[in-house]
């Protein structure tokens, strides 16, 4: 009953996204023609204006916007002459979706283990390496990884490609870009989980009762102990999946992370809120599925 009130509530949810994401776009000064090369006359800026409708009430544009949206619609972009919001969504997402998911398995191969292998190693050589390999990889941002990377495995070795994107060896770059910093934080957040679950007093029972050590740490405080991982998880790969600007552009990517930087700068309506409201439902489904597993993970939590 929970998860369905959770989303019969997305409705209402996406309308208040959808209406603020409108507003506050047309907002913030100047519009869609006012970047042009050469400043097009008052006449041809009424045309414009007119057949994108951008001349009519704000309201009466949001409830266009709505009619086409059920219809799957999102208008045309008013920058991409001749193309449609969703023909450029659904040509950029699918890239997207390849490269968060990678980075996301590969955050989550690195960041968990490593989280795992320090904590149970607390104050040994072994935590102080790999608590410093964490943050030295939260701390280096994406836009300096990948041109070493480019550097080192491109260029010197030419073990991969520079850049654009084709065949499996080009995901490896960017994956490994995009998905350092989130496994240093994935790391982090499963080492702190983990010392904390073999303080809980359900562990020392299970010690008392004779099991292994590795049965204690395997299948009983993993568990729990992955829980704070999992919650990040969800806004997590929401994140990843809608793409990463910075990547994207140095390695040449054509998702859609860099519409969602580019529909900003040059005030393309249509774009920004098509792109804000595809997000918003990852965000939300993403987020659901997120409490399921929790509670399968952790039989204490009960939704009401």
């Amino acid at each position: 009953m929970y998860f369905l009130k959770r989303i019969l509530f997305f409705v209402p949810l996406l309308l208040v996204i959808s209406f603020l994401a409108f507003m506050l776009v047309r907002v913030v000064p100047g519009g869609p023609f006012d970047s042009e090369r050469k400043a097009a006359s008052p006449e041809i800026e009424r045309n414009l204006k007119a057949k994108y409708h951008l001349d009519e009430p704000l309201l009466v544009q949001y409830g266009r916007f709505l009619g086409g949206v059920l219809h799957g619609d999102f208008g045309p972009s008013l920058k991409y002459r001749n193309h449609n919001v969703a023909d450029i969504i659904a040509q950029g997402l699918p890239i997207s979706l390849t490269l968060g998911l990678t980075s996301f398995c590969f955050a989550l191969g690195v960041g968990i283990p490593m989280g795992f292998f320090t904590a149970v190693n607390k104050g040994s050589w072994q935590d102080y390496a790999g608590s410093f390999l964490a943050l030295l990889v939260i701390c280096i941002p994406g836009l300096v990884v990948g041109p070493i990377l480019i550097m080192l495995f491109a260029i010197k070795m030419r073990l991969f490609p520079v850049a654009l994107w084709g065949t499996p060896s080009h995901v490896i770059l960017p994956t490994l870009t995009l998905g350092l910093y989130f496994s240093g934080r994935i790391a982090r957040l499963m080492r702190e989980g983990m010392m904390t679950t073999l303080h809980s007093e359900f562990i020392t029972t299970a010690r008392a009762k004779g099991l292994s050590e590795t049965a204690v740490l395997l299948k009983h405080a993993f568990r729990i102990a992955v829980l704070p991982v999992l919650s990040y998880s969800g806004p997590l790969l929401a994140d990843l999946l809608t793409g990463s600007f910075v990547v994207e552009n140095l390695f040449q990517i054509p998702g859609i992370g860099v519409f969602m930087v580019n529909s900003s700068l040059n005030r393309d309506y249509t774009m920004v809120v098509g792109l804000v409201l595809l997000y918003a439902v990852l965000l939300l489904v993403l987020n659901l599925a997120v409490d399921f597993a929790y509670s399968m993970l952790d039989r204490r939590v009960k939704y009401e």
